[in-house]
């Protein structure tokens, strides 16, 4: 072409999480059986959705309503029966979105052209990519310390903060993936008394949070974002499961206490408007759902199931001088930190079929050591799991579900993954 297509920080829209079944796709035809760990997915893992939210949804497909265009927010029910559950916010501050991706995108490419995020480091992949797409510039973090369970550096954020005048706003994952640790009330009151001191807003990426194992460790935006501008991300395809629901909104706080915030909360809803309209069916049996008296029960039974597995890890894992492990405190994920100067430079697994292990030994050219250890287990055992250094990280570690519904074959699971660790060390 006589002008050059693609931008130079394209090359960060990347997504292991699905990039890797490419690869899974490729081993299968050497006649791997493929154990799926690579992303949430729990109808596909076996869990059974109720028979009772069945026929919610049932039902709203029998109504000719369902059927139309929905307002460009939302469904009038559904964003009142959302802001009558949150504190300091009316229906008018809700906006949907048909997927996260979707209001990621819109928060960064709205902001002006040098207006900068500061996020945890590690990273949500779909975080980093964004910014990376908005800003074409290098990221500006702040670290998670895994030796502080997880807890964030605020000297190191306050610090960037105060020497980086175009940081626009604070980015918060909590419950924080991908290392699934939950932050304390106090630690987040600092976080959000930064961004008030400098004149910042946050915005917390909160789609996991009805998901905490314990309900004193759960805090969420709206009670204690004070003064301070901010955004909430939520999506409800985590919370029923509903994965192919696509179903997401923003919770905006204190709009009218800052113009050019307002304004810019203004340009999302503008763009978002060029869509005419967002999906109507997850909308409009939301309220419903939520308000069941068995919703209540089936959360608690799925966060207790995911509770117990975590443990299982745990104990199947922690005693490998190899690695580190940290209990997940929320959801559906556990990683696993490599202690790389316990290993050899070239690690390797077996792997029987010559072809397989010639067509493997090739694609790891200039690989990390922990997408090394992924790309073998996958051809050796058929486990596919994520390498996290993608996630704007220098750590080796890589990422499992906890989402097998059969025990057996879950605990089986991770003894492979043990026998894994230990021979990829020899």
């Amino acid at each position: 072409m006589r002008k050059n297509l693609v931008w130079a920080w394209a090359r960060e829209l990347k997504y292991e999480i699905r990039e890797i079944v490419e690869l899974a796709n490729q081993i299968k035809s050497y006649w791997v059986n493929i154990t799926w760990e690579n992303i949430w997915d729990p109808v596909a893992k076996g869990e059974s959705i109720p028979e009772w939210m069945k026929k919610i949804v049932i039902e709203a497909c029998e109504k000719d309503s369902t059927y139309w265009y929905c307002p460009t927010k939302w469904l009038e029910t559904a964003r009142e029966f959302i802001a009558n559950r949150r504190k300091n916010l009316s229906k008018d501050d809700i906006i949907f979105f048909n997927w996260l991706w979707d209001a990621i995108n819109k928060i960064y490419t709205n902001l002006s052209f040098d207006a900068r995020v500061i996020w945890p480091n590690p990273a949500y992949s779909t975080h980093s990519s964004a910014e990376a797409n908005h800003a074409w510039s290098e990221h500006i973090t702040y670290s998670l310390d895994p030796n502080n369970w997880w807890n964030p550096d605020l000297e190191e954020l306050e610090n960037k903060v105060k020497y980086n005048p175009n940081i626009a706003w604070i980015l918060v994952v909590n419950p924080d993936n991908p290392t699934w640790a939950v932050f304390k009330k106090e630690v987040l009151e600092k976080i959000i008394d930064i961004a008030r001191r400098y004149s910042l807003f946050v915005v917390f990426d909160e789609i996991y949070e009805k998901l905490v194992y314990n309900i004193e460790d759960r805090v969420i935006l709206s009670d204690i974002i004070w003064e301070v501008p901010g955004i909430s991300m939520k999506w409800a395809s985590k919370d029923l499961p509903w994965p192919g629901a696509r179903c997401g909104w923003i919770e905006i706080y204190n709009a009218d206490k800052d113009a050019n915030f307002r304004e810019y909360v203004k340009s999302i809803l503008n763009s978002k408007m060029l869509e005419v309209c967002s999906t109507t069916l997850p909308q409009a049996v939301l309220p419903t759902i939520y308000s069941s008296p068995e919703y209540e029960k089936y959360r608690l039974q799925r966060i207790e199931k995911y509770k117990t597995r975590a443990k299982l890890a745990t104990e199947i894992l922690w005693d490998l001088d190899l690695i580190s492990v940290v209990e997940p405190k929320w959801a559906f994920y556990l990683s696993i930190t490599f202690n790389t100067e316990k290993f050899p430079s070239s690690p390797s697994l077996a792997i029987e079929n010559k072809d397989l292990k010639e067509f493997i030994e090739w694609k790891m050219s200039g690989l990390r050591f922990d997408k090394r250890f992924c790309y073998y287990l996958l051809a050796s055992t058929g486990i596919c799991s994520v390498p996290l250094s993608w996630f704007n990280s220098h750590y080796n570690w890589f990422r499992i579900t906890l989402l097998e519904e059969n025990l057996d074959k879950y605990k089986s699971i991770l003894q492979t993954i043990r026998e894994a660790i230990i021979e990829f060390s020899k």
